[in-house]
Order: structure tokens, then sequence, then C-alpha cells
């Protein structure tokens, strides 16, 4: 017990330039607070002390804003920071050195018995009010963005963001990914598809006015096809993208 407290706060000090001290640690992180006292709830979960384990997590909850099921399965050097609306529910299973910012959720989908919450592999990162729901994989090394909800599997060291959270290309340039929003340094696959779109209508653009010059000279009227055409203006698109 006392190594794996050690272990926390070594683990505050490398994710948290603020941290200062260890006096500072034991006292002023309510992150570190909720890790203990979920230790020992888990404990008398394990040993069938049911609604004892549930006191003391409601306990825990009420001194740190963090509410963590005496049935969540969490590895080492566990990491919230500012911790204030963490939810983490009964079948959650944690890795070892993942790190969840202040209003993250791991919840389940489902009213039935058995795996109902999210699994996340080692050294996940989770951002400020991101949801992940239901009995998911969010494998080792992947980044959550603030405020996704992710409801499909995300691939180890993928970055996922948006509502519904999809798969982000992450340009990896200084600074790195940003718990507490996406930054301009990743690219949006849906817009990355929408501008596509509109380069290739542009394209097809430009063979018709040649089709309907072709036709002109040999004499064919097309002014109401040209009028028709102009009516589309592939710019006002660019601008919703954009």
């Amino acid at each position: 017990m006392f190594r794996a407290i050690r272990e926390d706060i070594k683990s505050v000090f490398d994710r948290d330039p603020a941290a200062r001290s260890t006096l500072e640690v034991l006292t002023c992180y309510p992150g570190v607070h909720a890790r203990i006292l979920h230790r020992i709830s888990h404990r008398l979960w394990k040993w069938d002390l049911y609604w004892l384990a549930r006191l003391l997590s409601h306990i825990a909850r009420f001194l740190t804003g963090i509410e963590i099921h005496p049935g969540a399965t969490i590895g080492r050097r566990f990491f919230i920071d500012h911790g204030m609306g963490v939810v983490i529910g009964e079948t959650a299973e944690i890795g070892d050195d993942v790190t969840l910012y202040h209003g993250v959720t791991l919840g389940g989908t489902s009213w039935k018995e058995g795996k109902r919450h999210p699994t996340l592999g080692n050294g996940v990162v989770v951002g400020a009010g991101a949801k992940i729901l239901g009995p998911i994989s969010i494998g080792a090394g992947a980044k959550i963005g603030s405020n996704a909800v992710v409801v499909k599997e995300v691939p180890a060291g993928a970055t996922a963001a948006g509502i519904p959270a999809r798969i982000l290309d992450e340009v990896k340039k200084a600074g790195g990914f940003n718990a507490y929003g996406i930054s301009g340094d990743q690219n949006d696959p849906v817009s990355k598809a929408l501008h596509g779109l509109i380069g290739h209508s542009i394209t097809v653009d430009q063979r018709i006015e040649l089709i309907l010059q072709q036709l002109e000279k040999m004499g064919v009227g097309v002014d109401e096809e040209r009028a028709t055409a102009d009516k589309f203006d592939p710019n006002y698109l660019n601008k919703i993208v954009d």
C-alpha cells in the first residue's frame, strides 16, 4: 500500500509542474486522496463487504468530487488532475500510467449485468470533460480530446476527438496533445473529405465549361445550361467548411 502511494506521489511530480512538495501533494491533491480511498474500498469490495465499500466510496466522493465505484479496477501510477466531476463506473478497467483530467466519465450504456464500462490501456490520456461510454477498449498510449464522446474502440497510440469521437491525424509539433482542447495541429478527416469533394466539383465544373465552349463554337445554344451551372458557388461551401 505505502509503496503504491509513493508511486502515486511520484507520478504527480512527473505529470504536474505545479506540484512543489510531497506535503502539498498529500494534502492538496484530491486525485491522490480519491485513489488512496479507492484502494481501501476496492479491497472491501473484493471481501464482499459491498455496503461498507460503497459507503467509503460515497465519503470519498463527498471529500474529493471524484466518484470511483469500488468495483473498478485501476492500475499503478494512476493520476487524476484537478479531479472534480470525474466518474468511473463499476466494471471499468484502467491500466498503468493513465491520466484523467476533470469532468471525465467512464460510463456504461446498458442496464444489463456484466461488463458495461470501458477498458483503458497503459498510458492513456483522457482530456477534460471527455466521455467514454460502453464496454469498449481504448488502446495503450491513446489520447482522448477534451469534451469528446467516445462510443467506439480507439486503437493504440491514436488520438480521438469530437462528438461522436473520430480518429484524428495528429501532427507532432511542439506542445503536442492538449488535454484541455484540440489544437489546430490535428486534421479532422471529415473536413478533409469535404475539401476533397469540393475540389473534385470544381474540376468537374471546369470540364463542363470547356464542353459548353466547344458546343458554342459549333453553334449550339448553351445559355440555359451555363446559367444553371453558375448558380452553384463552390466558394460558398469552402467558407462553410473553413
